[in-house]
């Protein structure tokens, strides 16, 4: 009777969050009871295991969200296949209510399916004090990290689908009525108070700071960081005050299911959590990366040459794929197809001939074909931090005039060596660009730092990183434009064990400081601290601060325009559109302050990647169109489940 019960709690707790969810696998061939499984202390780890690999897998190419918006394209080939490049096929307008893609509702076209991840939670939650070889304090722990992730799946259903059904609070008896079974949509304000109460709760009983053999658990760290950011977008526009979008979504009983009133003091408490988690994060030793190590050896002589601009370069190339480094404030070690599916994988350039001797190179975890947009790479600033189209000094009218780089005798290659090829094709608006620019994009004329080598690229066709129709005729960059910020430069190809992992960032120091920096200018307008708190990214960046440049004439177009609330709101997103870009930022950051449909509904573009030489390959073209309207704002809820729990309200437009 106790197996058949328990078996019912999981069928029960399936339906009521809603799903048509299987039972929880972790009860082996039905012949161990789940109060049995909970009194083995590694049974019970592997219990945790599961809540945790309910975290969306943002690594894999295919099923991320991170690219989501408007900086990655994949080939052009893989357009029409419904499991490829989910994210991007929502960005195509494709989103449906049979099964909607990267549904999280239901875990549907690539994600994660969040209400059996929540069934989950609850019952290790119900179950774990059974527990018999651990102490007190590891129970806690391990409830609190629980407890944390629940309210954190929360919040990615919150993020995606705005009322959702909360999950129960205990497991539910098998008797229960259907009214209790099949319950209703939460209003939007309620689950935030749901969310935050639970991390609330859970924080005190986590660990401040992880152990080095436990990565990627939650501790207080990482907790106060998600927690500071859920606050950070309750009081965005999106869902503060949003009567635009949701003035006529309501719920059964006649009431807007999100605030119709915009609160200003929302913003108050997302800087009063962000200062508690930078606060938490900077005494454990977090802050932002630098590159403390030898540089690799193909680099000693531009070292020795242009130390300081290379320091820069590699700062800034090294923050994601440097393994655990100190920026990390809550990472995702999960590895997915033993690392083939990744996007250092299908980001990573094939080695061209005459490069690396002795080394393997095979199409594997070197896919060459998941590129770069034009609108990525014209987003970063120029030499003085500003956008190509706000300095004064940056002649728009020529960014598309074919140039050479200086020889390596000439004195003003000094400060491009390492940088950009010497005596080399390339492009006008490449040049005087800012160190982030040429640590993240792969151009013509600058280099790719991969498969233990330092690669001249060209990206024309026939040329090393381009397109080529004898050797990889489906897997190529479509825009001529590369992605070098996931491949760690001692990545090689042929064997998962030659590729170098590293966590990809859920929450990093730099998205902090930005967050907070917003928030500031959001709830009192410029301020110096919110100046000094952007001004940290922008030297690690290596450009300079952002007052000096908006404040002067002589270069800035619309000079002071950091002075007013708008004019520096538009930095500081351009400034994360910059520093967290390709990591799913943009996204979210353009669909929170309601801008989304207006960046995301034009064509993606790019170069014409089977060019030969300058002239017929610096040819601007539009690549994919792309369609994104309001109703794509809020995920679909599938019809499935709509037809299972007659309670349920769909989102608006579906």
């Amino acid at each position: 009777m106790k197996i058949f019960k328990s078996i019912i709690w999981g069928i029960i707790l399936s339906v009521l969050l809603p799903s048509c969810a299987e039972y929880l696998d972790v009860v082996p061939d039905n012949t161990l009871t789940l109060d049995e499984i909970f009194t083995k202390r590694e049974s019970a780890y592997d219990a945790l295991a599961r809540v945790y690999n309910f975290l969306p897998y943002e690594s894999d190419t295919h099923n991320t969200t991170w690219s989501l918006g408007d900086e990655f394209i994949g080939r052009l080939d893989l357009n029409d296949a419904a499991g490829n490049l989910c994210a991007i096929r929502i960005m195509r307008g494709l989103q449906n209510t049979g099964a909607p893609i990267l549904g999280l509702w239901s875990g549907t076209y690539g994600a994660k399916h969040l209400y059996r991840g929540l069934n989950q939670c609850e019952v290790f939650l119900y179950y774990i004090n059974n527990a018999r070889d651990m102490s007190e304090q590891e129970i806690r722990d391990w409830k609190a990290q629980v407890k944390f992730l629940k309210a954190y799946y929360c919040w990615l259903l919150v993020q995606r689908y705005g009322p959702i059904v909360l999950p129960a609070e205990n497991i539910i008896d098998p008797d229960a009525s259907s009214e209790n079974l099949f319950q209703s949509r939460t209003k939007v304000d309620e689950c935030f108070d749901y969310i935050i109460r639970l991390m609330d709760e859970a924080i005190p009983d986590l660990s401040e700071r992880t152990t080095a053999n436990n990565l990627g658990q939650v501790d207080q760290i990482a907790a106060k960081a998600a927690k500071a950011r859920v606050l950070f977008f309750r009081a965005s526009p999106f869902f503060n005050g949003n009567r635009e979008y949701f003035g006529d979504f309501y719920d059964h009983d006649g009431q807007p299911f999100f605030p119709m009133e915009y609160d200003k003091e929302k913003w108050k408490d997302a800087v009063d959590a962000l200062t508690e988690a930078i606060t938490i994060a900077e005494a454990n030793g977090k802050t932002l990366y630098t590159y403390e190590k030898e540089p690799f050896l193909y680099d000693t002589e531009a070292f020795t040459l242009n130390g300081e601009n290379m320091q820069t370069l590699y700062n800034n190339r090294m923050v994601i794929c440097d393994p655990w480094n100190k920026e990390v404030v809550w990472g995702f070690s999960g590895i997915n197809y033993y690392g083939q599916g990744e996007l250092s994988s299908s980001t990573n350039m094939r080695l061209p001939a005459g490069y690396g001797d002795g080394v393997t190179n095979t199409a594997e975890f070197s896919w060459q074909w998941m590129g770069a947009t034009y609108q990525a790479l014209e987003r970063y600033y120029t030499k003085n931090g500003l956008p190509m189209d706000e300095d004064l000094t940056f002649d728009m009218n020529k960014m598309f005039d074919i140039v050479t780089t200086p020889g390596a005798a000439d004195p003003e290659y000094r400060e491009l060596v390492g940088i950009m090829q010497p005596g080399s094709e390339t492009l006008q608006m490449y040049m005087g660009r800012e160190p982030r620019f040429y640590a993240n994009m792969a151009i013509t004329g600058g280099y790719w730092r991969t498969h233990t080598v330092r690669i001249n690229t060209m990206m024309y066709q026939g040329k090393d990183g381009g397109f080529n129709s004898s050797t990889h005729s489906t897997d190529y960059y479509c825009t001529g434009i590369a992605l070098k910020k996931f491949v760690h430069p001692e990545s090689q190809s042929g064997a998962w064990q030659r590729t170098i992992k590293y966590p990809y960032p859920i929450v990093r120091m730099a998205d902090l400081y930005l967050m907070k920096a917003e928030a500031l200018n959001e709830y009192s307008g410029p301020s110096q601290e919110v100046y000094d708190l952007v001004n940290k990214v922008r030297r690690r960046a290596g450009i300079p601060n952002m007052e000096s440049v908006w404040s002067d004439a002589t270069l800035a177009k619309s000079v002071n325009k950091h002075r007013t609330q708008e004019g520096l709101r538009d930095i500081i997103l351009q400034e994360r559109g910059i520093e967290l870009a390709f990591e799913g930022s943009r996204f979210w950051d353009m669909h929170r302050h309601k801008r989304a449909v207006r960046e995301f509904s034009v064509p993606v573009s790019g170069w014409k990647h089977d060019g030969t030489a300058a002239t017929t390959f610096f040819v601007l073209e539009a690549k994919q169109t792309r369609k994104f309207s309001i109703r794509d704002c809020l995920w679909p809820i599938d019809l499935e489940e709509l037809n299972t729990n007659g309670n349920l309200i769909q989102n608006p437009g579906w």
